[in-house]
C-alpha cells in the first residue's frame, strides 16, 4: 500500500447524523469538505458545529480551533451542487435502496472520472448498488459507526468490480482518520451488520420471550463478555427503525435467520426508535 495523503477535498451526500459526523472527521484532518443536503441545509451545518463543540470540550481536537475547522465545512442543496473536482464523494443517506441509487448515480453526474466514490451502507450489496454507476470500478463501501467521531473502526467493503488502488486509497485515508479498518468483501450485512444485527435480534427475541429484562440483557453481554455496549442499548444507538430495515434486508437475502421479531416491528411501528425519540428498550434523557 502506497504512503497515504489527506485528501484535499471531500463530499458528503446526506447532511443527517451520519453524513455530519463523517464530514466532521474529514474536516479535522484537513479537508475541505461539502456536504450535499436536499432538507434543512442549516441543519446539517448545525449538527457538524456541535459535534465540533462537544469534541473541544472534551479535548479531542488537540488544541484546534472548531470554529476554524467548521470553516472547511461548506453545505449545498442537492448532489448537483456538489463541486466535481472531489477526491472523495461519501453517500450517507438512509438505508432505502432505492435512494441510495438515485443519490449515487446524481453523484457520479457531477463527479470528475478521478472522485472515489464510496457508500456509507451497514447491509446494501456494494455491487449491487455499484451496478447504478457507470464505472462501478472507483466504487466502494465505507461504513463508519455511530457516532462518527468517536468510533475507532470503519469497515472497508471490497466489491468483485473495485479497483486495488482504490482500496489502497481508501485504506489509507481511514489511518490517516485515526481509525483501524476491516477490510472485508462484498457480502449481505458484511462482517459487522450481519454479526451486530443476529445478536442484537436474539436479545430481542429473548426479551420478547420473558427470559430478562433489557438491562439485564445488555449487563449480562457487557459484564459477561466485557461487550462495551449491550445488544439492546446498541439497538437503541443505532435507531430501531435502521435495524429493522437492516433485519429486513438480511432475512430477504439471508433467510429466515435474520426475521425481525414482532417486539422490534411493534415498537418502530410506535415511534419508539431509541435515543433519538427518547424510547426504546431503554428510556433515554
Amino acid at each position: 500500500m502506497t504512503e497515504a495523503v489527506v485528501p484535499q477535498s471531500v463530499g458528503v451526500a446526506g447532511g443527517g447524523r451520519m453524513g455530519a459526523g463523517i464530514a466532521q472527521v474529514f474536516a479535522v484532518l484537513g479537508a475541505q469538505v461539502t456536504i450535499a443536503e436536499s432538507g434543512d441545509v442549516e441543519a446539517a451545518r448545525r449538527r457538524v458545529s456541535d459535534g465540533l463543540d462537544r469534541a473541544h470540550e472534551r479535548g479531542k481536537l488537540g488544541g484546534a480551533d472548531p470554529a476554524e475547522i467548521l470553516g472547511r465545512v461548506s453545505v449545498v442543496d442537492g448532489v448537483a451542487a456538489l463541486p466535481p473536482a472531489l477526491d472523495l464523494i461519501v453517500e450517507a443517506v438512509p438505508e432505502i435502496a432505492a435512494l441510495k441509487v438515485q443519490v449515487l448515480a446524481a453523484v457520479e453526474a457531477v463527479a470528475d472520472s478521478g472522485t472515489v466514490i464510496a457508500s456509507n451502507t451497514s447491509s446494501m450489496s456494494i455491487a449491487e448498488l455499484g451496478a447504478a454507476l457507470t464505472d462501478p470500478s472507483r466504487f466502494i463501501g465505507m461504513h463508519f459507526f455511530n457516532p462518527v467521531p468517536a468510533s475507532l473502526l470503519v469497515e472497508i467493503v471490497r466489491a468483485p468490480h473495485t479497483r486495488p488502488d482504490v482500496v489502497d486509497a481508501v485504506r489509507g485515508w481511514v489511518s490517516l482518520l485515526g481509525k483501524a479498518e476491516v477490510l472485508v468483501n462484498d457480502s449481505p450485512g458484511f462482517a459487522t451488520s450481519r454479526l451486530g444485527v443476529g445478536l442484537g435480534l436474539e436479545a430481542i427475541r429473548m426479551l420478547e420471550e420473558g427470559v430478562a429484562d433489557a438491562e439485564s440483557i445488555d449487563r449480562a453481554m457487557e459484564l459477561g463478555y466485557r461487550h462495551p455496549m449491550g445488544p439492546l442499548r446498541s439497538t437503541d444507538l443505532v435507531g430501531l427503525d435502521v435495524r429493522l430495515a437492516i433485519a429486513e434486508h438480511l432475512a430477504a437475502t439471508l433467510g429466515d435467520r435474520f426475521e425481525p421479531p414482532a417486539l422490534l416491528r411493534e415498537k418502530v411501528a410506535r415511534g419508539e426508535l431509541g435515543r433519538k425519540t427518547g424510547q426504546g428498550f431503554h428510556t433515554w434523557n
